[in-house]
């Protein structure tokens, strides 16, 4: 991974998401494109003034954190960004080739309830990039165990795992596949893609209502350092990430948590 994206917001997790950023990147050639996006005045006249206000604010949320952190040699490049989000996220994703996005769960903890916040949630739904998500206050620690829960075995896009595959080569790391049948599985949803089958080193099949309620079953067992998922176009997946918010009965994750685009 050679261009890594950290979207950050004003508050105090900024600093714990962005620190470990660095640490994941400590020790790669990888660049960390640290952005935070400010909103737009929609009104003319005087009160376009604001917009710079905004900018200035913004530029000095971001260098606090950028001071707060320890570096640690990793290059960072950082910037405010007028607009959106999404609009701005998927702008610089396209100028420097973003190889991956790392993500606070939640810029702001005002509902202990949510898992994944607006912006989160947001992300998810409008980027079809491989995004890191990390928990409240976690520090980085090397990934070493990563389990992988999954629906449906074969994914046909090619590059979907790359990100995974990287994480997995360069911490030597053991990945454990956990397939969920659901009561709507077929037959043939167990049967593993050939790169799938090349990057397992166990493969558990069990029987839930749901992929996450298979997570819940099976995350103390195997005591991973990350969780990844598949965000496919159907699927449960799917259809809990097209909210504006992922609470936490719905889905959660203390670990990291890496999603992968998938095509169907």
């Amino acid at each position: 991974m050679k261009n890594i994206l950290v979207p950050i917001g004003s508050s105090g997790n900024a600093i714990n998401t962005l620190q470990y950023a660095i640490d994941y990147a400590q020790g790669t050639e990888a660049k960390l494109y640290v952005i935070k996006v400010f909103g737009v005045t929609k009104v003319a006249g005087a009160l376009k003034k604001m917009d710079a206000l905004l900018a200035d604010d913004s530029d000095a949320e971001l260098q606090a954190v950028l001071k707060a952190v320890d570096t640690k040699g990793v290059e960072i490049i950082s910037k405010s960004v007028k607009g959106s989000i999404s609009d701005s996220i998927e702008r610089i994703a396209k100028q420097i080739k973003v190889d991956l996005i790392i993500s606070s769960t939640k810029s702001v903890s005002t509902n202990e309830k949510v898992f994944l916040g607006k912006i989160a949630g947001g992300l998810i739904k409008q980027t079809d990039l491989p995004i890191l998500f990390v928990p409240r206050n976690y520090v980085f620690k090397p990934i070493q165990k990563v389990m992988m829960a999954l629906k449906v075995g074969q994914v046909s896009n090619a590059g979907v795992l790359t990100p995974l595959r990287e994480i997995l080569n360069r911490f030597d790391g053991h990945l454990d596949l956990l397939h969920v049948k659901t009561p709507n599985s077929d037959d043939t949803d167990g049967i593993l893609s050939e790169e799938l089958q090349e990057l397992k080193d166990s493969f558990t099949t069990t029987e839930n209502g749901t992929v996450f309620q298979g997570v819940l079953e099976h995350i103390r067992g195997f005591n991973p350092d990350m969780l990844c998922v598949i965000r496919r176009k159907r699927g449960f997946f799917s259809r809990i990430w097209e909210k504006d918010k992922i609470y936490k009965k719905d889905f959660e994750s203390r670990i990291p948590l890496l999603v992968l685009k998938g095509a169907k």
